[in-house]
C-alpha cells in the first residue's frame, strides 16, 4: 500500500555565486510494528489490526509514504527568468510488520518469505516515487521564461509541472498497486503462502 501527499515547496531565489550541484536528496525512514501469532493466519489477523491505517477503517500490511519538497534556483537576465537548478527532497517513510514473536522454523520460513515479498512491494513504490523526482528535475531545470523580470511565470510554470509530474506518477503508483492487489496478484499469493502450512 501507498500513501503520498505533494507537500510541495518551492523556494525561488536568485544565484550570483557559481551554480552548486543540483540533484534529489532521499531520505528514507522505516518504521516497524511488532505483531504475534503462532500461525500464518494468526500473523494475518494481527497486521489487520495493527498495521498502518489505510483510509478511515481499514488498514494495511506495510505503507509507503513520502513527501516531496523543491528548491529551486534562478537566474534573472534582461527581464527573462530562467530556472538554472532544482534541488529535491523525497522524504521516504516505509512501515512493515514486524515478528515479536517464537515461530516454528517452518512459520518462520514463510514468514521470511512473506516479508520478503512485502518488501519488494513496498520498494517499488519507492523506485517509482524517486523516478518521479528525476523526471520533474528534468523536466523543470533550465526552463527560461521571456518577459519575467520577477520570475512570476517561471515559478507558476515550475509548479505546474512539477503537479504534472506528480498526477503522472500517482497514476502509475495506482496502476501498480491495482495490479498487484488484483484477485489472483502478487499480494493475494503472499498472504496465502504464509498461511498455508
Amino acid at each position: 500500500m501507498r500513501m503520498a501527499a505533494l507537500t510541495c515547496l518551492v523556494a525561488l531565489g536568485a544565484l550570483c555565486a557559481p551554480q552548486a550541484s543540483a540533484g534529489t536528496r532521499v531520505l528514507v525512514q522505516t518504521r516497524t510494528y511488532d505483531i504475534a501469532g503462532n500461525s500464518g493466519g494468526a500473523l494475518i489477523k494481527a497486521m489487520a489490526s495493527k498495521g498502518p491505517k489505510h483510509g478511515f477503517m481499514t488498514r494495511a500490511i506495510a505503507q509507503t509514504a513520502y513527501t516531496v519538497d523543491w528548491e529551486l534556483g534562478v537566474v534573472q537576465d534582461n527581464r527573462s527568468c530562467r530556472i538554472r537548478q532544482a534541488n529535491g527532497t523525497l522524504n521516504l517513510f516505509f512501515t512493515f510488520p514486524r515478528l515479536a514473536s517464537p515461530a516454528t522454523p517452518a512459520l518462520k520460513k514463510r514468514w521470511n518469505r512473506f516479508s520478503a515479498g512485502v518488501r519488494s512491494h513496498e520498494g517499488t513504490h519507492g523506485r517509482i516515487a524517486r523516478e518521479m523526482m528525476r523526471f520533474t528535475e528534468r523536466s523543470i531545470t533550465g526552463l527560461a521564461v521571456a518577459n519575467d523580470p520577477y520570475c512570476y511565470k517561471a515559478r507558476t510554470e515550475a509548479r505546474r509541472r512539477i503537479q504534472a509530474a506528480y498526477a503522472e506518477y500517482e497514476t502509475r503508483q495506482n496502476a501498480f498497486d491495482a495490479r498487484e492487489h488484483r484477485d489472483g496478484g502478487h499480494v493475494e499469493h503472499l498472504v496465502a503462502a504464509l498461511i498455508s502450512p
